[in-house]
């Protein structure tokens, strides 16, 4: 979860706390489910966004579940990236970074780019 976004249950919770302000605005279950739908951010809102819900208590649960599940995911796919990065498979080596550092497509036009292939190693024994 990036800095400054509440979670879905934080967000849950405040949307509960101030329905309890406006009753008119949350009468029935198809209202709160939507104005609570309107509320939540980015790729929940839009995985939710097909979904027909019975009940808001039904929506919640799904709602947690997918944040849940794409908190998960970023951690692996961050995981994944670090791993890349350290055993050099990440594409953004040193090596690699120099090469283009100084390109100027204006000013380098023609002269090409020489393009060294990536040195095997052999499976250790």
């Amino acid at each position: 979860m990036k800095q400054g976004q509440m979670s879905v249950m934080e967000y849950a919770a405040k949307f509960n706390e101030l329905s309890h302000f406006a009753p008119n605005q949350v009468a029935t279950e198809e209202v709160k489910i939507d104005h609570f739908e309107q509320g939540l951010k980015g790729p929940i809102k839009r995985m939710t966004a097909g979904h027909v819900f019975t009940s808001f208590q039904e929506m919640y649960q799904r709602v947690v579940k997918i944040a849940r599940v794409i908190e998960e995911t970023e951690a692996e796919s961050w995981e994944i990236g670090l791993a890349k990065r350290k055993f050099g498979q990440g594409g953004s080596s040193a090596e690699g970074s120099k090469r283009f550092r100084n390109f100027n497509p204006a000013k380098d036009r023609g002269k090409g780019i020489q393009v060294t292939a990536r040195q095997e190693f052999e499976p250790c024994k």
